[in-house]
């Protein structure tokens, strides 16, 4: 072939999907939004989470008990254990306490037998020592000031336990404050509902300047954010539940740390990452968070993290990049959300594979003037791709260019999704994924992936 005839058909070609898209576009203007997504009301996720409504308080008056003698108060019995000592708490303290012996144990016989009500005013317990452990209580009814940190359980000292207690109508919830290998772990967190702007509230766990400690099983709800890391390192965070707050967990200048298989549902945002590097954020699940800014994870100013086999469904934007590089995005479920992916500011540098994008209105959105390549070898599972995939190895023969110029035209006249399945459409996509004749900014799959590696996708919307 000749190269006048090869240029010629390059430019039919191009007029030609331009031609399509136009067309679309002036038809679309006239009709109805119907993007195909699994929405929230196909929802049928249903977390185990408590009722927080039917706490009832105990009624009996308190006895704390030290080595065989019994106190007239809690504080009483804690001035008089030595270290190694257990504290026993049965009944109702309507007290403040304050720990300074270390190496005690401060133990009731469950929140549902052993409360300690604060007076409203600052701290309820504060742990000043080493090595305390405090399990089975019921602690609430700190002071109203964030200013001051008002907590219901504030930690100064490291090696401390805080485990199997309930926490509620606090500002701050339980405070790690510059303290090494702490432990926090099946606990249940509730703030104050009655405050209803969340700037006012504090945070449930709040994990300041806190190194190699362990925050496990906590369930926490009705507070700002529920995990807040501020200057912490090497925490690893596991199996907790957040939910109806501004951020399910919050990260800022925390560096090293792990967060696995937590829960974050009916959020503003599931997950948010800022100023950090060096995190392992694996298995989670963010489902409906939807508010304010509706992300299921979002990541800014990120470098050098793994964000692996996370499920993101549901959200506004299930994964939402800003300036940040050098990131690995491996095998994530990101289906239902109303923006796959949404990446900006030269988030461009990093790996992305394996992952499964399904029904998600818009697959990827990105604010960005180049055309970037995720992957040159194994692909992600894209549900509007459809490759070719001559060898029968998984693996798609032909790119597909998730941001181009449909998405473009559908991000600019919403009502032209209507024909984002259509022949023009497909017309267009072919042009961009063949010779390719479009050089459109936006993101390209390689190789996109024929089926998706996640094949339990389905039970977020099957209904028993």
């Amino acid at each position: 072939m000749s190269p006048l005839s090869h240029d010629f058909e390059r430019v039919f070609a191009v007029g030609t999907a331009v031609l399509l898209v136009l067309s679309v576009m002036a038809v679309g203007m006239a009709s109805a939004d119907s993007a195909d997504k699994a929405g929230s009301d196909d929802l049928a996720f249903d977390p185990d989470v408590p009722d927080t409504d039917s706490f009832s308080a105990p009624t009996a008056e308190g006895t704390a008990t030290v080595d065989g003698e019994t106190y007239d108060s809690a504080q009483a019995a804690v001035e008089a254990a030595d270290p190694g000592d257990t504290i026993t708490l049965e009944g109702r303290f309507n007290e403040t306490l304050v720990v300074t012996t270390p190496n005690v144990t401060l133990a009731g016989s469950g929140p549902r037998s052993t409360l300690l009500h604060g007076d409203g005013e600052g701290d309820v317990l504060a742990v000043e020592a080493q090595g305390v452990t405090v399990t089975d209580l019921w602690v609430r009814n700190s002071g109203f000031d964030t200013a001051t940190n008002d907590a219901a359980i504030f930690v100064n000292g490291s090696e401390a336990t805080v485990r199997d207690s309930r926490v509620t109508d606090m500002t701050f919830g339980i405070w790690l404050n510059g303290i090494d290998d702490a432990e926090v772990r099946n606990n249940t967190l509730v703030g104050r509902e009655e405050i209803t702007q969340l700037t006012q509230r504090g945070n449930g766990i709040q994990i300041w300047k806190t190194e190699d400690s362990v925050i496990r099983n906590n369930e926490i709800t009705t507070v700002r954010d529920g995990l807040y890391f501020n200057w912490a390192k090497d925490v690893n965070a596991s199996e907790n539940t957040m939910w109806d707050l501004r951020y399910g967990v919050h990260y800022m200048y925390s560096d090293d740390s792990h967060l696995r298989n937590n829960t974050a549902f009916d959020n503003d945002v599931g997950y948010a990452l800022m100023v950090s590097k060096h995190l392992v954020i694996a298995d989670n699940v963010a489902v409906n968070n939807s508010g304010q800014s509706g992300h299921g994870i979002l990541v800014k100013s990120i470098d050098d993290t793994d964000i692996r086999g996370n499920h993101l469904v549901d959200n506004e934007n299930g994964l939402f990049v800003y300036n940040s590089v050098s990131n690995r995005i491996i095998g994530n479920l990101v289906v239902g959300n109303d923006v796959g992916v949404h990446i900006a500011a030269g988030s461009t540098d990093g790996t992305v594979t394996k992952n499964s994008f399904i029904r998600n209105n818009r697959p990827v959105l990105a604010v960005m003037s180049d055309q970037v390549h995720w992957n040159e070898s194994v692909g992600n599972y894209w549900s509007r791709a459809n490759p070719t995939d001559v060898d029968d190895d998984g693996v798609g023969d032909t790119r597909y260019q998730p941001a181009g110029t449909v998405q473009q035209v559908t991000a600019e006249k919403p009502a032209a999704r209507v024909f984002a399945s259509s022949p023009a459409f497909d017309a267009v996509r072919l042009a961009e994924s063949s010779v390719p004749v479009v050089q459109s900014p936006g993101v390209v799959d390689a190789r996109p992936l024929t089926d998706p590696p996640h094949e339990n996708w389905r039970h977020y919307y099957e209904r028993d």
